[in-house]
């Protein structure tokens, strides 16, 4: 029986990951305007993939590492607000790792590596289309009042 129970939560908890995820995304301005994707997501992890364009390169014809850090960020906050509960980034640093071109196809990984009730701390990969890691991105995450979604029953 235990089984069962497991398997319908962790199925429940997916669904209320992509829900989150997909409100959020919604409402994300920002990472709709950059051209970024939400590809996957579950409790604690998400995936945003963004193609690098002529408006996000800079003075030496390489992606601006602002528009890095922000595809780095969105990964970030679809990971840390998977769980339906209000979350904002309170620190990050990035290593930039390798440049990143016109019409790269960045990928950003975040992972969830420990998480209270109130903060988490996560990682983030950046990797191009050839799995080159572009940047690595700590963050660190506040839990605020509210939630991202009303859940379906």
């Amino acid at each position: 029986m235990k089984a069962a129970s497991d398997k319908a939560g962790g199925q429940q908890a997916q669904r209320l990951a992509e829900e989150a995820a997909q409100t959020l995304y919604q409402r994300d301005r920002a990472s709709q305007a950059l051209g970024m994707r939400l590809t996957a997501v579950r409790p604690g992890w998400a995936r945003v993939v963004m193609a690098v364009r002529a408006d996000m390169l800079n003075g030496h014809d390489l992606c601006h590492g602002g528009i890095v850090f922000a595809l780095a960020d969105s990964a970030f906050a679809f990971a840390c607000n998977s769980y339906n509960e209000s979350t904002v980034a309170a620190a990050g640093s990035i290593d930039f790792l390798s440049a990143a071109r016109l019409g790269d196809e960045l990928t950003a990984e975040a992972c969830e590596l420990w998480r209270t009730r109130r903060n988490g701390i996560y990682e983030i990969t950046v990797t191009s289309q050839r799995g080159e890691r572009i940047a690595l991105l700590r963050g660190r995450s506040y839990r605020i009042e509210g939630q991202v979604t009303t859940p379906r029953e």
